[in-house]
C-alpha cells in the first residue's frame, strides 16, 4: 500500500503582474478570518484580508444551529469537554480541548459585544438549546437558525469601520512566496477583477494566516458552498506545512435529499431541530435511533449518520425521514417552525416540502473536515509565519469527529490565540527566494471525476477494495497534468491533491473510528491506531506518517461530570425531547 506519491509543489500560473505589501495577509472572510483581522489591526501597521468570492461567501454564513459554549446554569467548561473528548473518539488534543472550553465563553460574550444578536428567551436571558453529542443546553443561536448569517454581519460590520483592514475580494490564494530559510515572504493571488489588481499578482508580508476553510467540494454532495475546494490546506502541503487526519471528514446525518442527481452544496437540517424534539424514523414510519446510543437522535454525528446508513442499506432505499410534525409543544407546530427555524422552514417549502405537515426526506452528506493543517496551540504551522485556524486547520480539538457547534467556537478561539502571539513573533521582512519547485495543473473538467470517485468510494462507507480503485482512479487523472492555467484548473488541481492524501489515510487506517468508517475493518483499534496521520510534501512527494497519540489524549483526563449533576435532557424554549 503506497505512503507517498507525487504531487505538484506549485500551480501552474502566469508571473505575477502587480504587487503589493502588507504585514499580515489573512485568508478568509468567515468567522476565523475577520476575527483574526480585527484584533491584529491595532498591533501591525497594515492587515489585507483576501477573500475569494463576496466578502460573506464562506461557510460562516450557512451554520444553522449556533455556537457552544458553557454559559448556561450549571454548565461547565469540564462538562463542555467530555461531551468535545466522546465526539472526538480518543484522537483528541486534550490541551486544545482545555483551551477551547475555557476561553469559548469569554469569547462568545466578546462576540455579543462586537455586536452579534443572539436570540434570548422571555426573561431576557440567552437562549440556549441542544444538539447531538451534549449532555446540556449550551448552544447559543441567533434568528433561530440564522447564527452564522448574523455573526458574519457583526464581522462585515466591525470590519467596515476599521479602516486599518484591507479587503481583496474575488481573490483566489495560489501559493505562497518563501524565503530562503522557507519561512514565508509573500503570497501569490489571482484577483478576478479590473484595473490594477485584476490577474496574477504577488503580495509581500512578513505572515499569512490561513482562514479559507474547508475541502466540502471534493464530493458531489455537500452542505459546503462552492468556494470550498480545499484552496488553504493545498497551498500550505506545497509549502512544507503539515496536513493531519484528513480522513476525517464528517458526514452530517440529516442533510435534505434532493435526489440521485442532485450535485453540490445541499440544504442542511439542522441538528437544532432534532434538538427540538425532531426524531428519525425509517419508510414504515419506526424511530431507528432508540438503543443505538444513550442520546437516541441526539447522538453524536457519526453515529446517527452510520445508523441512518445501515438502515438505508437493510431496507434498499436510498434516504430516510426526518419527523419534525409535533416540535413546538403548545405553541404549535406551525408558529414554532416560524419562529425557530425560519430559514430551513422556507428552504423546505421552496424543495416542495413543508415540515410542519410532512416527513423530510434526509441522508448523510461530506459537511466539514475534522483534519487540516496541522497547528499548536497558537495556530502556528510547521512553515515559519505561516499560522492556521477554523476548518482549514487541525488544531486537535474535533479528533475523529467534531462535535456540533463547535466549529464557529474553535475558529473564534484560535484566532484570538494567534493575534496574541502574532505581532511579537513577526520577523523582518524578507526577499522571496528563486522559486524552482516544479509544478502542474489537470484540466477543470476533471473535477466530476474527482467528485464521482470521492463520493462512490470514500464517503460514509470505505472498504479496502473501493478505496484501492479510488487511489487507482485518481492516480491517473494526476497524470493528465500539464493544463493551461485557470480558475478551474487551479481548484481542481487542489481538489485532487487532497482527494489523493485522503485516500491514502482512509487505506492506511485499518479501523473504524469517528467519521471514518471501514466496513472491512469495523471496530476501533485503540492499541494499533490511537494516533494520527500526517502527511508532507518532502522533495515531490507526500510521505503519509503515523504518530501515536499522547496516553493523555486516549484516556480522556477529564472526570465525567456525575450523570444526576447533568440531568435529563431539557429545552428552555418548550416543547418535550425522545
Amino acid at each position: 500500500m503506497p505512503t507517498s506519491r507525487r504531487a505538484p509543489r506549485r500551480l501552474s500560473a502566469p508571473e505575477p503582474g502587480w504587487t503589493t505589501s502588507a504585514d499580515v495577509v489573512i485568508i478568509g472572510s468567515g468567522i476565523a478570518g475577520l476575527t483574526a483581522a480585527l484584533r491584529l489591526k491595532d498591533h501591525v501597521d497594515k492587515v489585507l484580508v483576501v477573500t475569494k468570492d463576496r466578502i460573506a461567501a464562506g461557510s460562516t454564513q450557512w451554520a444553522q444551529g449556533g455556537i457552544a459554549a458553557a454559559l448556561g446554569p450549571g454548565d461547565t467548561p469540564g462538562e463542555h469537554a467530555w461531551d468535545t473528548l466522546v465526539a472526538g473518539a480518543g484522537v483528541c488534543d486534550a490541551a486544545a480541548v482545555q483551551v477551547l472550553v475555557d476561553e469559548g465563553p469569554e469569547a462568545v460574550r466578546e462576540l455579543i459585544a462586537l455586536g452579534a444578536m443572539f436570540d434570548h428567551d422571555p426573561d431576557g436571558e440567552l437562549s440556549l438549546t441542544r444538539e447531538g453529542g451534549h449532555h446540556r443546553d449550551r448552544i447559543a443561536h441567533a434568528g433561530g437558525d440564522a447564527t452564522g448569517a448574523e455573526i458574519q454581519r457583526a464581522l462585515i460590520a466591525a470590519v467596515g469601520a476599521a479602516p486599518e483592514i484591507e479587503i481583496i475580494k474575488h481573490a483566489l490564494a495560489l501559493d505562497l512566496l518563501l524565503a530562503e530559510d522557507g519561512g514565508v515572504a509573500g503570497v501569490t493571488l489571482h484577483v478576478m477583477g479590473e484595473g490594477q489588481r485584476d490577474g496574477v499578482g504577488a503580495v509581500h508580508c512578513r505572515a499569512v494566516v490561513l482562514a479559507s476553510g474547508g475541502l466540502g467540494q471534493v464530493f458531489e454532495q455537500t452542505t459546503n458552498p462552492i468556494v470550498a475546494t480545499g484552496d488553504g490546506m493545498a497551498l500550505a502541503l506545497r509549502a512544507g506545512a503539515t496536513l493531519r487526519d484528513l480522513e476525517f471528514v464528517q458526514f452530517h446525518p440529516t442533510v435534505m435529499y434532493l435526489g440521485v442527481d442532485a450535485h453540490g452544496q445541499q440544504p442542511l437540517i439542522s441538528e437544532a431541530v432534532r434538538g427540538e424534539g425532531a426524531v428519525l424514523v425509517d419508510f414504515d414510519g419506526v424511530p431507528f435511533m432508540q438503543g443505538v446510543h444513550e442520546l437516541a437522535d441526539l447522538a453524536p454525528r457519526d453515529v446517527v449518520a452510520k445508523a441512518i446508513m445501515r438502515r438505508m442499506l437493510d431496507t434498499g432505499h436510498d434516504h430516510m425521514w426526518l419527523d419534525a410534525r409535533h416540535i413546538g409543544g403548545a405553541e404549535g407546530a406551525a408558529a414554532f417552525w416560524e419562529r425557530r427555524f425560519p430559514t430551513i422552514l422556507a428552504t423546505c417549502r421552496a424543495h416542495g416540502v413543508d415540515p410542519v405537515t410532512d416527513l423530510i426526506p434526509v441522508a448523510p452528506a461530506c459537511h466539514y473536515a475534522s483534519g487540516g493543517v496541522r497547528t499548536d496551540l497558537h495556530g502556528r504551522t510547521d512553515v515559519r509565519g505561516l499560522y492556521a485556524t477554523g476548518e482549514v486547520a487541525c488544531s486537535g480539538v474535533h479528533g475523529a469527529n467534531r462535535l456540533a457547534s463547535n466549529s464557529l467556537l474553535e475558529g473564534l478561539v484560535f484566532s484570538r490565540r494567534i493575534a496574541a502571539v502574532l505581532p511579537e513573533e513577526l520577523p523582518a521582512p524578507r526577499d522571496p527566494a528563486p522559486d524552482a519547485r516544479d509544478v502542474g495543473l489537470v484540466a477543470g473538467e476533471t473535477r466530476e471525476e474527482v467528485q464521482r470517485t470521492m463520493t462512490s468510494r470514500v464517503g460514509v462507507l470505505r472498504h479496502e477494495s473501493g478505496l484501492a480503485e479510488a487511489a487507482a482512479s485518481l492516480e491517473k487523472l494526476g497524470a493528465r497534468a500539464g493544463a493551461a492555467p485557470d480558475l478551474a484548473a487551479w481548484e481542481t488541481t487542489n481538489l485532487l491533491s487532497l482527494a489523493q492524501v485522503l485516500t491514502d489515510a482512509a487505506r492506511l487506517r485499518q479501523e473504524t473510528r469517528g467519521s471514518h468508517w471501514r466496513e472491512d475493518h469495523p471496530d476501533r483499534d485503540d492499541v494499533a491506531w490511537a494516533g494520527h496521520f500526517d502527511t508532507r510534501l518532502i522533495d515531490g512527494e507526500a510521505v503519509i506518517e503515523f504518530v501515536a497519540a499522547q496516553p493523555s489524549d486516549v484516556l480522556d483526563p477529564f472526570a465525567r461530570p456525575d450523570a444526576a449533576s447533568v440531568g435529563p435532557t431539557s429545552n428552555h424554549e418548550g416543547g418535550s425531547r425522545s
